[in-house]
């Protein structure tokens, strides 16, 4: 739905005052959800659907997302721009922007003439994310003009929106940085916002949505012209479908939008997601429950009237005809209505019926028109609902021989004396040896052990029936006490909260990994949603000094030990005398400053310029004077014979840019260059380095004198000082272990390490699922080749 407004009509008035941000500091929970991973994100969604909303109403085709290596977020588009005139009803004389960013409930959103259907609670969430960030920045280009604004402390303006050059563009580019005060963290999760983005740009079919993070220089670009036919499409692309293409279906009726794309494959899963104003309905809704009753009507009745079921002896219930099915629900309709615990589920009762009609009269005239595609389609219903049937006959057996048993418990498993689940700990382990191990050095109250023989069943490629035939899942199943199958499985029966998958770290254990996640990925999905399943994960190293041994998580944690360790044996003298823990928050200080000139290493900038320029200590006010830009590239060259230059002017920002080449490499100081949050961090890093003095570094190490003309030989000298005597060993698994060993670094929950198993980017998931575990090789292939070179540390 992208039906133009008059684009007059987006002005100052337009922005609805409706009250301050007063509280939302003291309350942020209740603006955002959380202060933890999901808040932290939702500040950024925030900001996108602002130009989200601009794409709805057709004055937008292009957003870029930037993660910065100091913890801040940059969203650019080329919208419109916030209105940047006077607000007519405020009495202090506000810029719109102004108010749109530091009034509660002042945005577009609330005034029904600017947007006719809105992806997000904009209005709310900007303001919202100004009072909850350290510091934003706000860049407007309209009107041939650039206007800025900057705000500190949680909203405040630093001073108002100013004019500071001319322009051809157009759009919003807001910069933020969370306040490590409010969150509980402030690491933004790239694969989570690839996830969110990548539905955005499928949803809006000729946006293009770019995220780059500098952290890692991952940069990903999304764009699809077919929209919800490209999301079904991509979601299919590594299985074997049964018609070329997806079945698409749009309507719009009492001012609600449906879009509908669905295809079959010849798996036995159904990936299914459906959305309402952009938002993933992750728990269904009126618009779901409607589209499914479609389905399931339609089919059964065109398999009825042609035939391909008779009597009443088959039926395909809704199940089975969504076995193989992709598809993608979107509904746009103003004033949607969000329910249940996690507010993804789509509440308006009228949604239901008008989806329903539309499916129904558009997917009855595609069966009519096509039949040979709806052959296809209903005889793998009728092999679903005979595999239903073989599969329950198969429970109904199980059942028997477990009630013959003296107990329902598998006879492999070693349970724990706890009955309390949320106290349960449950080891998956590969094999007895493995699991004798396990079972020593386990503590027996909480902690059950199940080995687990050889490599379980890829259900990835096995039908129910077929999996409920292999004695390892059933143990599996049994043990976790939940039943399996949509009609069966109950997460609250559960009998651990804990499901730790411990596997060794070579490529068996990897495999046996691999095919207990697509079990659970597959068929106890909620397992995964409640929080219930995590991978141990053993220390990384093992540091042995002497006869002392110790293990270490992780390369981080071996690089603060190896600090720790140095720090003794040395002496730093900078006109007075630094030693032992004193240097210690220089040296990791060193250590970021290091990274952070390696990354703009990476990226081609010259890293020899920059350092001289953050001895210079200049700020952007230079490049207002072209006679101060000569005079620094003169300083320059007496450094850097070598350096050639250019100087340009940047109307935009109404100021000098200046291009500096030199052995192959570029570094641009502009404005831009100035306000990046990698060069202030680098500049702040930098001074407070500055009480280790300038080189050349004078460092005394047993009595002995050294000097180093630079900060990276030191940071290397030290390094070297710490590796002196001491045997780092990568650490290869568990099998190494005794028992004792097994439960100081693995097991035990007062030093243990184990990764929580999440899907954050479902649609990624259930890409990489099919694509390594299916039935179709040439996509496999595809991945390995283009993987293969990322690929350290193989163990073959």
């Amino acid at each position: 739905m992208t039906e133009k407004i008059n684009e007059q009509a987006y002005g100052a008035e337009e922005i609805k005052v409706l009250k301050g941000l007063e509280g939302v500091r003291m309350r942020p929970a209740m603006y955002i959800g959380n202060t933890s991973f999901e808040g932290l994100h939702h500040l950024v969604y925030e900001v996108v659907d602002n130009s989200v909303d601009e794409a709805l109403a057709g004055y937008c085709d292009n957003i870029e997302i930037t993660i910065h290596t100091e913890g801040s977020i940059t969203v650019i588009d080329n919208g419109r721009g916030i209105p940047t005139g006077v607000h007519p009803g405020d009495p202090e004389g506000r810029s719109a922007a102004e108010i749109a960013l530091t009034e509660l409930h002042a945005g577009g959103k609330f005034e029904s003439k600017a947007y006719k259907i809105s992806g997000g609670l904009h209005g709310v969430g900007v303001s919202v994310v100004n009072a909850l960030s350290e510091w934003l920045d706000l860049e407007i280009k309209q009107n041939g003009q650039v206007w800025e604004q900057h705000f500190r402390n949680g909203g405040v303006p630093a001073g108002p929106l100013t004019q500071v050059g001319k322009t051809r563009n157009k759009g919003t580019k807001i910069t933020f940085k969370p306040d490590t005060s409010v969150f509980d963290t402030t690491d933004f999760h790239y694969d989570t916002l690839v996830n969110r983005f990548r539905e955005l740009a499928f949803l809006n079919k000729g946006l293009t949505i770019t995220i780059s993070d500098e952290r890692t220089n991952k940069k990903e670009t999304f764009f699809y012209e077919g929209g919800v036919i490209s999301f079904v499409e991509h979601l299919n692309k590594s299985k074997a479908t049964l018609h070329p293409k997806p079945i698409y279906i749009a309507k719009e009726k009492d001012s609600i939008s449906v879009e509908v794309a669905l295809q079959y494959n010849d798996s036995y899963a159904e990936t299914l997601y459906s959305f309402a104003n952009n938002i993933n309905t992750r728990e269904g809704g009126s618009h779901l429950a409607g589209f499914k009753s479609a389905l399931t009507r339609t089919a059964n009745s065109y398999a009825v009237s042609s035939g391909l079921i008779k009597g009443e002896k088959e039926s395909i219930t809704g199940d089975d005809i969504r076995e193989g099915l992709t598809a993608v629900l979107s509904v746009k309709l103003p004033n949607p209505q969000f329910e249940g615990q996690t507010k993804t589920k789509l509440g308006n009762s009228e949604v239901k019926g008008i989806v329903e009609s539309v499916v129904n009269d558009v997917l009855g005239s595609f069966f009519e028109q096509n039949p040979s595609v709806v052959k296809r389609i209903i005889e793998k219903a009728i092999q679903a609902a005979r595999a239903r049937e073989a599969a329950r006959k198969a429970r109904e057996l199980t059942r028997r021989k477990g009630a013959l048993e003296d107990t329902g418990l598998p006879g492999k498993l070693a349970d724990c004396a706890e009955k309390d689940p949320a106290q349960s700990e449950l080891f998956i382990v590969e094999g007895d040896s493995a699991g004798g191990s396990a079972k020593q050095g386990r503590q027996r109250h909480n902690q059950a052990i199940l080995p687990l023989k050889g490599k379980i069943l890829n259900v990835e490629k096995a039908r129910f029936d077929k999996m409920l035939n292999s004695d390892e899942i059933r143990i599996l199943i049994t043990a976790l006490g939940t039943g399996i199958g949509t009609e069966d499985f109950d997460i609250n029966k559960t009998r651990y909260h804990k499901i730790i998958i411990m596997t060794d770290a070579d490529v068996d254990g990897a495999h046996i990994r691999t095919l207990l996640l697509t079990f659970f990925f597959r068929q106890m999905p909620q397992v995964i949603e409640r929080g219930y399943l995590f991978i141990a994960q053993p220390p990384l190293f093992r540091v042995k000094k002497g006869k002392s041994e110790r293990y270490i998580q992780n390369e981080g944690m071996l690089e603060n030990m190896l600090f720790e360790l140095a720090v003794d044996e040395i002496e730093i003298q900078n006109g007075k005398l630094l030693s032992g823990k004193a240097i210690l928050p220089y040296i990791k200080n060193l250590s970021r400053f290091e990274k952070l000139l390696n990354w703009f290493d990476k990226r081609k900038s010259d890293t020899a310029v920059i350092k001289a320029l953050l001895h210079y200590d200049l700020n952007n006010a230079l490049l207002k004077d072209e006679k101060e830009c000569k005079e620094l590239i003169k300083k320059l060259k007496k450094e850097f014979p070598d350096l050639t230059e250019e100087i340009m002017f940047d109307e935009e920002h109404q100021a000098h840019r200046i291009e500096l080449k030199r052995a192959g490499l570029t570094l641009i100081i502009d404005e831009n260059f100035f306000a990046s949050p990698d060069f202030k961090e680098l500049k702040k890093l930098f001074a407070e380095l500055s009480g280790l003095g300038h080189p050349p570094y004078k460092v005394i190490h047993n009595s002995e004198p050294h000097k180093f003309g630079s900060s990276r030989e030191l940071f290397d000298f030290i390094l070297s000082i710490a590796k002196k005597g001491i045997a780092i060993q990568r650490y290869k698994g568990l099998g190494e272990m005794n028992p004792t060993q097994l439960w100081e670094t693995t097991m035990d929950p007062e030093k243990r390490t184990l990764l929580q198993v999440n899907v954050e980017d479902s649609i990624k998931a259930e890409e990489i699922f099919s694509t390594l575990m299916g039935d179709q090789v040439e996509p496999r292939k595809e991945f390995i080749e283009k993987h293969a070179l990322e690929v350290r540390n193989l163990d073959i």
